[in-house]
């Protein structure tokens, strides 16, 4: 699987504690994101719609709350699964930058890592 973008990650982050509807997932979005990622409610729907597609969410049933329709929005096992992966290939990737600072290794301009003394070609 192809890494996740940002926003996709968070909103299926939003759902790991369970179903939520559009609003509560932009406010879960920004609050786990530390307010980098805010989403439209128009990009959040469409994200929604998309992610039905692909197997990764669920949509229930629409309901009337307050005289205006809700629906509630879950993760499917695939979700899960595609959310967690994320997140170890995150956590590997900074094992890169956190391993190279305990060895006392810097990361080069061209990405590759360095000791001090050695020079750069």
């Amino acid at each position: 699987m192809p890494p996740l973008r940002e926003p996709t990650y968070f909103t299926l982050a939003a759902l790991l504690d369970g179903p939520k509807h559009g609003y509560a997932i932009l406010q879960q979005v920004s609050a786990l994101s530390e307010d980098r990622v805010h989403l439209s409610t128009g990009t959040l729907y469409g994200a929604l719609d998309r992610l039905a597609g692909e197997g990764l969410i669920s949509a229930g049933e629409p309901e009337v709350v307050g005289g205006r329709t809700r629906r509630t929005y879950s993760l499917t096992s695939a979700g899960r699964t595609a959310v967690h992966a994320e997140a170890e290939r995150m956590t590997a990737a900074a094992r890169v930058v956190t391993g190279a600072a305990t060895r006392g290794r810097g990361i080069g301009a061209a990405g590759t890592a360095f000791a001090p003394g050695w020079g750069m070609a």
